[in-house]
């Protein structure tokens, strides 16, 4: 069995992003990038797949600038087999993404595509379901527990009333949540043997897909901040403030 794991390069999480000036995007210049941590969650569970000999190959796969291959090694210092660049200085939103990992799909034949359920950058939480869409696989989100048996993948995933299970076949497109594992360190020694493992660089242009935004950022722009809290004397003055001031009752 072979899985496929998309793996995004973003603003590391530790990082205070700042907007640019001109209100046009976020300011990543001299900023530390590394894996996107739901991706992180996904590299280590397809890893801990085929240590347990359900899966036989971990392909890793980002989509991007030159320097995404840095998050790819990283993907094999965990444990992927092996790495793939679709490489690209355009702007990728979710809908390019996922026609692009579709033709990848389609030329690696995997069995299953475990990714994270949303990027910290954008939040979009859309290029899993716009993916399973595209293939017409079954798709089980934000999940926090995976088993593959029998040709089938039982998922147990997160909703607002507490867990559910679903059973698909596979293929399928698998997102997952913050809870589905603790994604283990990378050794020195595995970063090292990492830096031997085959990466593989195609444009976009290979795969024939174009990579055309769809949408346009009109502004972007840092939430307002937070007012100091006040305290009140007794319920009369909440009430009255709640409706007076705040105006929500």
């Amino acid at each position: 069995m072979k899985i496929l794991v998309p793996v995004k390069r973003v603003a590391d999480y530790n990082v205070k992003v700042r907007v640019k000036s001109d209100g046009s995007g976020v300011d990543i210049a001299n900023v530390k990038m590394s894996m996107n941590p739901f991706d992180e969650i996904a590299v280590e569970e397809a890893v801990r797949l085929k240590e347990a000999g359900v899966a036989t190959e971990v392909v890793a796969v980002s989509a991007g600038v030159a320097g995404c291959q840095e998050t790819l090694r990283t993907a094999m210092a965990i444990g992927a087999d092996r790495g793939i660049l679709v490489e690209t200085d355009a702007e990728l939103q979710p809908l390019a993404v996922a026609k692009l990992l579709k033709a990848l799909v389609e030329r690696e034949q995997p069995q299953a595509v475990i990714l994270g359920k949303q990027a910290i950058d954008d939040d979009a939480n859309q290029t899993g379901q716009m993916l399973a869409a595209l293939l017409g696989w079954p798709q089980a989100t934000f999940a926090s527990k995976v088993v593959l048996a029998d040709g089938r993948a039982t998922v147990t995933r997160e909703i607002d009333g507490g867990l559910e299970t679903l059973s698909l076949p596979l293929p399928a497109v698998i997102t997952t949540d913050l809870r589905l594992n603790e994604p283990r360190y990378a050794t020195l020694p595995n970063i090292m043997k990492a830096k031997k493992k085959p990466l593989d660089t195609v444009k976009p242009e290979d795969l024939g897909v174009d990579v055309a935004p769809r949408l346009k950022t009109l502004k972007v722009s840092e939430p307002a901040k937070r007012q100091a809290g006040v305290k009140v004397a007794d319920v009369a003055d909440l009430v009255a403030k709640l409706k007076n001031e705040a105006k929500v009752i």
